[in-house]
Parts: C-alpha cells; sequence; structure tokens
C-alpha cells in the first residue's frame, strides 16, 4: 500500500513514461512541483492544456503547428522547389539552425522498422506523394535527410524508389553524418556539411 496521496501517485506514474524520466526522477520532479510557486505551476499546467488543444499537424508539411499552414510553409521566401524530408520535428529543428537550408520540409514522424511493426503506412508517405501530385508549385528535389542507419536507409530507398518515376530529382544528405547516429544530436557544423554534400540518390 502507498504511503502517497493517490493523486501524487498517479503524477508520478506518467511522468515516468516520459523517455529518460525514471521511478526516481518521476517523484523528485513531482515534488518540486508540489513545492512550487501557485504560479508557476498554474503556468506548468497551461503550458500542458495548450499543447493537448492548440498543437496539430501542417496540412502541408506535417509538422507541429499552431494553424493549418506552419510558419515554414506559409513564408513566401522560403524556396518551393526543394522538399527536405526528415523523420522528426526534432530534425527540422536541427537543419534550421544550420541557417543553410531555405527549402521546405516533409516530415515523415518515423522511419520504416520491420522489427517494430512500422512499415510505410504508419509514416506520412501518403501525404508526401499526394503534395507531389497535387502542388501547384513545381518540386525540382526530394532531399531525404533520414537518420544514416538501418531504418533511416531503408526508408530513404523506398522513398527513391516512389519519387523516382515521378521524374523529381532525389537526393541524400552527405555522409558526414556517423552511421547509427540521430540528426538532432548532430553539431551544426557537420549537419550543414552533410546537407551541402548531398548527391543524387
Amino acid at each position: 500500500m502507498s504511503i502517497l496521496p493517490q493523486s501524487i501517485e498517479n503524477l508520478i506514474d506518467e511522468f515516468s513514461k516520459l523517455p529518460g524520466v525514471g521511478p526516481k526522477s518521476a517523484q523528485r520532479l513531482v515534488f518540486y512541483l508540489i513545492k512550487a510557486p501557485k504560479k508557476e505551476l498554474t503556468a506548468f499546467s497551461l503550458a500542458l492544456s495548450e499543447l493537448l488543444s492548440g498543437v496539430k499537424f501542417c496540412l502541408w508539411c506535417q509538422n507541429l503547428s499552431e494553424n493549418d499552414k506552419c510558419p515554414i510553409c506559409a513564408n513566401s521566401k522560403r524556396e518551393k522547389d526543394k522538399i527536405c524530408v526528415v523523420e522528426k520535428p526534432l530534425d527540422v529543428v536541427a537543419i534550421e539552425e544550420t541557417h543553410n537550408y531555405n527549402g521546405l520540409y516533409h516530415i515523415l514522424h518515423g522511419a520504416i522498422s520491420p522489427i517494430n511493426g512500422i512499415g510505410p503506412d504508419e509514416l506520412k508517405v501518403a501525404e508526401l506523394l499526394k503534395r507531389l501530385n497535387d502542388s501547384k508549385e513545381t518540386v525540382n528535389e526530394i532531399i531525404i535527410a533520414t537518420n544514416p542507419n538501418l531504418e533511416g536507409e531503408a526508408t530513404a530507398m523506398y522513398l527513391s524508389k516512389l519519387i523516382k518515376p515521378l521524374g523529381i530529382k532525389v537526393s541524400r544528405i552527405a555522409r558526414g553524418l556517423p552511421t547509427g547516429s540521430d540528426l538532432d544530436y548532430a553539431d551544426h557544423e557537420t549537419l550543414s556539411n552533410a546537407m551541402n554534400g548531398r548527391k543524387e540518390f
């Protein structure tokens, strides 16, 4: 039987589900919140509530957005003829921080991984193809920037086979990234070099 109130146990349990947060860390977080000023706790609660109600997928690139169109897709100064395909929203953040790419994006929300039961139907591949077929803008190049691991490579190969018949150039970011790493952990210079050194796939 727990000596803590059920509401506290419930919150500890929810925090424990977060990546990298174990039971002890979850306890520390909950007890920090209990001791926090009411104003801080209210702001935290409001931010969580807004996350639940205010965040959706951009209708074009599938990035997280508060509107139908994310700020990148809505920016008329972006190059509309290039689309960089990434696995997750954090990859967009990593590439944007290089200040070396001014095209558009498409977020797959994962990579093909048969071991984990993730196939193309679980990703935003159909949305990408629809976008390419329905686009009023001419897309000249698809830059595949999936992670340089087994899943990322399988996804890149699959996308290349689908896109090349559309007459669109398909390139892959260069091998400046170590195999098995994630884009969001790469330093800006390495990522910038990988983007510059991309080659046709």
